[in-house]
């Protein structure tokens, strides 16, 4: 029975190891279980780290939502309760939901005021909320808007191309924004399934030595190269024996904002298919007007096919 729960274990660790563990937009392919409920919450960093749709949405579902709760609680103080509403039923709440959005903005047209001690006491905690809430959400708000980010842009694919007599594996980059990154630096970690003596596929990791590890600015492109040597995983294999290792390579990329002289983080992942063995980039330099150096963010992930060097057809 234990050797059963040990061989169930086994095969569950091989085949999550084959999972990619970073998506291509940088976000990591990876969910925490096994957390208790308070470790689970946490809304300030996940209000930080959303999309900008998502932020937005997520701000009015919270707003109309209190609007409801008190508006609510006011129905329930009795008919008499706010002054001025009018009407029964449906179009009686509609009046408070909306007596709601003037206390919660401290608005306060006066068409509807508090009469009893259970509506003004109401009002006190509706106008605290709104005070916090806003102060909350404009706090957030700044916090996203202020946090410097790196918009950088990379190839599609990863190459395995030729290089100085043998092969290397490269990709490129390039910023996409107008602003200058200074002290651009990359780690290239390379991951794949290796058999174990027991027979077990298991997933390591190995960071890839580079060509060059960091460039001064990234005022055009930069096409990161990892030699593939005697030392490196890539040495001696095909596409095939490649593919075979269900390969992953991870990227993480520091750099420098000029404009706020903060240090911004960029990260991707190239898998599978996305490893194209025997291609070489295509140019993407140009000239402008008044002789002006142009790159073309377009052709980031052209590439044509080429034969390797130590392809038997070479």
């Amino acid at each position: 029975m234990a050797e059963e729960r040990e061989s169930g274990l086994s095969g569950r660790l091989a085949q999550s190891s084959q999972k990619r563990m970073l998506r291509q937009d940088g976000e990591f392919n990876v969910q925490r279980v096994g957390q208790g409920f308070w470790q689970s919450i946490n809304p300030y960093h996940k209000m930080l780290n959303i999309s900008w749709p998502q932020f937005f949405g997520m701000i009015f579902v919270i707003y109309v939502a209190l609007n409801i709760v008190f508006a609510g609680l006011y129905l329930g103080c009795g008919p008499g309760a706010i002054s001025g509403v009018e009407g029964s039923g449906a179009l009686r709440f509609l009046q408070l939901y909306f007596f709601s959005v003037q206390t919660i903005a401290t608005i306060g047209y006066g068409t509807m005021t508090p009469t009893s001690t259970a509506a003004h006491f109401l009002v006190s905690v509706e106008a605290l909320t709104g005070l916090m809430g806003f102060a909350l959400a404009t706090g957030i708000l700044f916090a996203r808007f202020s946090r410097p980010t790196a918009a950088i842009a990379f190839s599609k694919v990863a190459l395995i191309s030729p290089f100085q007599g043998s092969t290397a594996l490269m990709f490129r980059l390039m910023n996409s924004r107008s602003n200058q990154l200074m002290e651009v630096a990359a780690q290239v970690t390379y991951s794949r399934l290796e058999t174990e003596p027991d027979g077990r596929r298991v997933r390591k990791f190995k960071l890839l030595p580079l060509e060059r590890k960091e460039v001064m600015f990234l005022a055009t492109q930069w096409v990161i190269v990892h030699p593939i040597d005697e030392q490196s995983p890539l040495f001696g294999k095909d596409a095939t024996a490649i593919q075979a290792d269900d390969p992953e390579i991870i990227i993480l990329i520091t750099a420098t904002d000029e404009a706020s002289s903060q240090v911004v983080y960029r990260r991707f992942s190239y898998a599978d298919q996305e490893i194209v063995y025997g291609a070489k980039f295509r140019d993407l330099y140009g000239r402008g007007a008044s002789d002006v150096l142009t790159i073309d963010l377009s052709r980031l992930d052209d590439y044509e096919k080429v034969t390797p060097p130590d392809s038997p057809a070479a």
